[in-house]
C-alpha cells in the first residue's frame, strides 16, 4: 500500500487514490492518508502536463488554488488526452481519454468526508463541499445527468446519464451534510431524490452490485429506511442475475478482479447493516445466504497464484487496492448506527423477493 504515496504525480487515477486513502485510514496511517490527498489535489486538480493549460482547474491562482484545490473538480486521471470540442466520438477510445466522471467525484467527496473524521479537521470537510458544489452545478442539467465532462467542466464529453449517478449523489451528499450539521446542500439532495428511477437500479454487474450495498451501508449509518430498503431490494434483484449468468470456474484471465472485489466490498459493508425493522432485517438475511460467494470471491484473488496471471496485472492498482478494502473496510465503511442486533438465523418479512438460492447450491 505504502506505494501509493510514492509513486509520480503524473500516475495519479482518482478511483484507485480515493479507496488507498481509505485503506490507509484502515491501517491507521493517517499521515499518509493525508499526504495522498495533497498529492491527488495537486496532480488531478490541475491541468495535464500534455495540455497548453496550466494551473488549477478551478482558474484560481496558484496560492489561492492551494487553499480551495477542489473548486474546479478532479480529473479522471486517464492516460490520453479528452476529446477536443467538436471531434466524433469513438466509444472505445473514450474509455482512455480523461475528463470528469460524477462517480468518481464522489469517491473523493467520500475520502475527505472520511479524512475529516479521522483527524478532526474541518479542511477536508470543506474541500469535500467545494468538490459536491462544482460537481452538481456542472453535471445536473435539468431533472438529468451527464456521465462525463470536460477537464474544465465547461462542456459534456458524454451525454447520457448513468442510472446510478443520482443515487450515488443522494447518499454522498446526504453523508457530506450530516459531517456538517448544515442544510446547504438540501436543494442539491432534492434535486437527486427526484432524478432516482428506482426500476432501474437493478445490474447483474458485480461492481454496480456492490456499489448499491455500499450505498446501503451508508444509507443505514444515516437513517434513511426507505433508501435503505429500495438499494438493498435492487441489489438482491441483481444478484439473482448475476449468481445464474456468473461462471466463477472461468479462466483468470476472462475475470475482471476489481468488478468481483467491488461486490465483495459491498456484500462486507451489507454485512455491517443492523437492520432498524423487520423489512429491512429479512433483506439482510436474503444477503446473508450469500457468504459463501464472498468467502469465494475474495480467496480467488487472494491466491498468488491468479494474482499472478496477466488478467490481474492489467489493472494492478485498481485490483490491488480494492482487495485491500476487502481485506481491511474499516476505514472506508461508515459508523453503523446503534440498533436491533443483527440475527442471521431469524428471517423478517418477505418483500414480494424470493429467497436466494446458498451459493452451494448454485
Amino acid at each position: 500500500m505504502t506505494r501509493f504515496g510514492r509513486r509520480a504525480h503524473s500516475t495519479r487515477y482518482l478511483w484507485t487514490d480515493a479507496l488507498a486513502v481509505c485503506n490507509y485510514l484502515s491501517l491507521g496511517e493517517t499521515d499518509l492518508a493525508v499526504r495522498l490527498v495533497h498529492q491527488v489535489h495537486h496532480t488531478l486538480g490541475k491541468h495535464r502536463p500534455d495540455d497548453r493549460r496550466t494551473g488549477w482547474l478551478s482558474g484560481l491562482a496558484e496560492g489561492f488554488g492551494d487553499g480551495r484545490p477542489t473548486a474546479g473538480g478532479l480529473r479522471i486521471g486517464k492516460e490520453l488526452q479528452e476529446r477536443a470540442p467538436g471531434a466524433p466520438i469513438d466509444e472505445q477510445i473514450e474509455w482512455e481519454r480523461d475528463g470528469q466522471y460524477f462517480h468518481y467525484l464522489t469517491k473523493w467527496m467520500h475520502a475527505l468526508d472520511r479524512v475529516a473524521n479521522a483527524t478532526r479537521s474541518p479542511l477536508y470537510a470543506r474541500w469535500s463541499r467545494d468538490l459536491a458544489d462544482i460537481a452538481f452545478r456542472r453535471f445536473v442539467h435539468g431533472s438529468r445527468m451527464y456521465w462525463k465532462m470536460s477537464i474544465d467542466l465547461s462542456r459534456p464529453l458524454v451525454g447520457a446519464m448513468g442510472l446510478h449517478d443520482p443515487f450515488d449523489g443522494y447518499v454522498t451528499y446526504r453523508q457530506l451534510q450530516a459531517t456538517s450539521g448544515t442544510h446547504d446542500l438540501d436543494a442539491a439532495i432534492a434535486s437527486f431524490a427526484t432524478m432516482i428511477e428506482p426500476d432501474l437500479l437493478a445490474t447483474s454487474d458485480p461492481l454496480g452490485i456492490g456499489g448499491l450495498l455500499f450505498h446501503a451501508q451508508r444509507l443505514a449509518a444515516l437513517g434513511d429506511t426507505d433508501h435503505l430498503e429500495l438499494a438493498l431490494v435492487s441489489a438482491l434483484s441483481g444478484l439473482r442475475v448475476y449468481i445464474s449468468e456468473c461462471d466463477l470456474r472461468a479462466p483468470v484471465d476472462q475475470r475482471i478482479a476489481f468488478r468481483e472485489l467491488g461486490l465483495v466490498i459491498g456484500l462486507h459493508a451489507a454485512a455491517t447493516i443492523q437492520p432498524p425493522n423487520e423489512d429491512t432485517r429479512y433483506l439482510l438475511n436474503e444477503l446473508a445466504t450469500l457468504d459463501g460467494l464472498c468467502m469465494e470471491l475474495e480467496s480467488f484473488w487472494l491466491d498468488p497464484q491468479n494474482r499472478a496471471r496477466p488478467g490481474w496485472r492489467a489493472h494492478l492498482d485498481i485490483n490491488e487496492v480494492m482487495l485491500a478494502t476487502c481485506l481491511a473496510p474499516g476505514g472506508f465503511l461508515l459508523s453503523p448506527r446503534s440498533g436491533a442486533a443483527f440475527d442471521p438465523a431469524r428471517n423478517g418479512r418477505a418483500l414480494g423477493l424470493p429467497r436466494l438460492p446458498a451459493h452451494g447450491m448454485l
